[in-house]
């Protein structure tokens, strides 16, 4: 699964799925003004924008240009890498069927893919991006493929336990060579992560769970990968060193008892080093890797931090908070009447106090 043997994102949450308080006294986290980019992505971008060089030439031998010389003029802007152009590919929301659209388009435009660089074809896209944007399943495609070390379609599609979509999220996983499923254990697991981090203080919503179930499916890990953290992708060398385009998972704004997204919502962004919004009325990025800290005037109270809130599960349930996924399909399941009962008794109180968004 881990792309030329090299490591993948980190399992580096402190705490499992429960985030934890450590002392920042000397290193306090702030907000961010978002009138410029961050100096991380300044500073990557360096590496990333020289990568692509290479890519968009093999690219264009292969493309019919016949009115533009691309390969000429990549060669003569090469030494200023800003006259170059800059691509950038957005995958859409809509669930499953967004992420295997989007997969479908990702696989093509990958140079990795068997015949994707024939005459014609689009195999190197991929790899000329400096951007890879994603929304709800959109964002599961960009959350499997970076949670796996940017790994190809292709291999997500013959792994033996990831991107079963055929199995019913519900069910939970497949038991190893029992062709049967677990759900009450699946269940029981998925309520142990969500109410421990509720115990430790901080407030959960369907979010938690619609997240940890989607990383069974999305992460080549035990338990769902309850550990692995969004930050963490920042921490892998293929990425420090710009092998791979930045992933940029977008999750819209909605307040309570609004049903529909409207059209002017604010549009919040997670990536591996930030998370927060252009949006004016905000306009402000805050450390992803401390997420749950308590800020005030854009900065840390009480010299006191949280590690672990930016659950690369919770991160992608963020984008995606469809809480009728589940409360419909409950009766569905192979649980036992009295844990399907006490889930359902969850969920519900969720929904009445309007939790069944991201907090």
């Amino acid at each position: 699964m881990n792309h030329h043997g090299t490591t993948r994102a980190l399992p580096n949450a402190p705490n499992g799925y429960v985030p934890v308080n450590f002392s920042c006294s000397v290193n306090k986290p702030a907000i961010r003004n978002a009138g410029t980019l961050s100096p991380d992505e300044t500073s990557w971008l360096g590496a990333r924008r020289q990568e692509t060089v290479s890519a968009m030439k093999d690219l264009f031998k292969t493309l019919d240009m016949s009115s533009f010389d691309a390969l000429s003029y990549i060669n003569q802007y090469s030494s200023n890498i800003t006259d170059l152009p800059n691509i950038a590919i957005a995958v859409s929301g809509g669930g499953y069927r967004a992420l295997t659209d989007g997969a479908g388009a990702l696989k093509a435009f990958d140079s990795r893919t068997a015949g994707s660089n024939a005459t014609g074809h689009l195999g190197g896209l991929l790899q000329s991006a400096t951007y890879v944007s994603g929304l709800s399943g959109g964002g599961w495609l960009l959350g499997s493929i970076y949670l796996n070390n940017f790994t190809t379609v292709s291999s997500l599609q013959s792994h033996r336990s990831l991107w079963q979509f055929q199995n019913s999220i519900m069910k939970g996983p497949e038991k190893k060579g029992l062709g049967a499923w677990n759900t009450a254990t699946y269940f029981h697991d998925l309520a142990d992560a969500v109410i421990g981090k509720k115990n430790a203080g901080f407030n959960t919503s369907f979010a938690d769970f619609w997240g940890c179930a989607l990383s069974y499916q999305l992460i080549d890990a035990p338990d769902g990968g309850l550990e692995y953290t969004w930050s963490s992708i920042a921490l892998t060398e293929d990425f420090k060193n710009g092998k791979m385009p930045l992933p940029l998972l977008l999750a819209d704004g909605r307040n309570p008892e609004e049903t529909l997204v409207g059209s002017n919502s604010t549009v919040y962004g997670f990536n591996p080093w930030e998370f927060g919004t252009f949006d004016p009325s905000i306009f402000g990025f805050a450390p992803l890797q401390n997420l749950g800290s308590h800020f005030e005037n854009g900065v840390v109270t009480e010299d006191i931090c949280v590690r672990g809130f930016d659950n690369a599960g919770f991160i992608m349930g963020t984008s995606s908070s469809l809480f009728n996924q589940f409360i419909l399909r409950l009766n569905t399941t192979d649980l036992p009447s009295n844990l399907k009962s006490i889930f359902a008794s969850l969920l519900q109180d969720l929904g009445d106090r309007n939790d069944e968004i991201a907090v």
